[in-house]
């Protein structure tokens, strides 16, 4: 995991993380909501930066962390609809580094590079001569 809940805390008041994902009006955070958008943060890092770097990355420099942070976030708020346009904004611009991360135009330092041929996945495809022609099938 690149974030947990404490990091999601030091940026969000715990009431909001409550009314965003108390869905049982039981007064606490729902942490398998919050969970559920770790999870999906860690996999929309992965995703776009496994081509150029070992995932899941370790330790777990602060970029990806505040970038994981802020992903989680919105996803927490989008749990009902509801994500402000200052998380928007930062989710946004969480996934925009991501896209410059895997294109190469930015770098996270002290993270191991992808294993070479890691995200080198190109199928050859090749078949034998052809069985069944036109001419081959006149007269059916």
């Amino acid at each position: 995991m690149y974030c947990i809940l404490t990091y999601i805390l030091s940026r969000i008041d715990e009431a909001d993380v409550i009314a965003y994902t108390d869905d049982y009006e039981s007064g606490v955070v729902d942490v398998e909501a919050v969970g559920k958008a770790i999870a999906g943060a860690d996999a929309l890092i992965n995703a776009h930066i496994a081509k150029r770097y070992s995932v899941p990355v370790s330790p777990v420099p602060d970029m990806v962390r505040d970038l994981a942070v802020d992903i989680a976030i919105y996803k927490i708020c989008s749990h009902r609809s509801l994500a402000p346009d200052d998380r928007r904004k930062n989710y946004e611009d969480a996934v925009r580094m991501l896209g410059r991360i895997a294109s190469g135009q930015a770098v996270i330092p002290d993270a191991a590079a992808a294993p070479a041929g890691s995200g080198d996945h190109a199928v050859n495809l090749s078949s034998g001569p052809r069985v069944f022609s036109r001419d081959s099938l006149k007269g059916y």
